[in-house]
């Protein structure tokens, strides 16, 4: 079998119904992993116009889906992390960051040609994302505290980068 043929294994949980209403917590990363949305100094993220632009589309999808509360977040310069809540049985966890993940892009493109943004070579988000059920108070609390101390970590995270 080729390369090209090769089933890709999923990432999501086998069974599971995506459309079930709770909390997930997103990764998100930029392809091969290329510093487009600002820089940590001093245990701190700050976004350049690109990361800013994120933000905002993140803040966006709730008006996009009714149905999608946004919870805490975090930009960092090669990835992104998010907790999500479905509340209605009416759109998927992949309909959402999908969407997501086509409006940024089609914005950076944008941003690329009108205000000389750093090009990506090819796509500009990784195939795919992660995900993780929140299946307690407990889990949602440690991946809250994760994702509000994730730039203090930055040097030490498995997606760190230094372009």
């Amino acid at each position: 079998m080729d390369e090209k043929n090769k089933k890709r294994k999923s990432l999501r949980l086998k069974n599971y119904d995506y459309l079930q209403q709770g909390l997930y917590f997103i990764t998100i990363c930029i392809h091969q992993k290329l510093c487009l949305l600002g820089r940590v100094n001093n245990d701190e993220m700050f976004p350049n116009a690109a990361g800013l632009m994120l933000e905002s589309c993140w803040y966006d999808m709730s008006k996009r889906f009714v149905s999608v509360r946004l919870d805490e977040f975090v930009l960092m310069p090669n990835h992104f992390h998010g907790i999500i809540e479905l509340t209605e049985k009416d759109v998927s966890l992949g309909e959402v960051v999908g969407a997501f993940k086509s409006i940024t892009t089609n914005k950076y493109i944008r941003g690329v040609k009108e205000n000389n943004w750093r090009p990506f070579v090819n796509k500009f988000w990784q195939r795919n994302y992660y995900e993780h059920v929140i299946r307690n108070e407990y889990s949602y609390q440690q991946i809250s505290e994760y994702i509000k101390y994730n730039p203090a970590k930055w040097c030490d995270d498995q997606y760190y980068r230094t372009n």
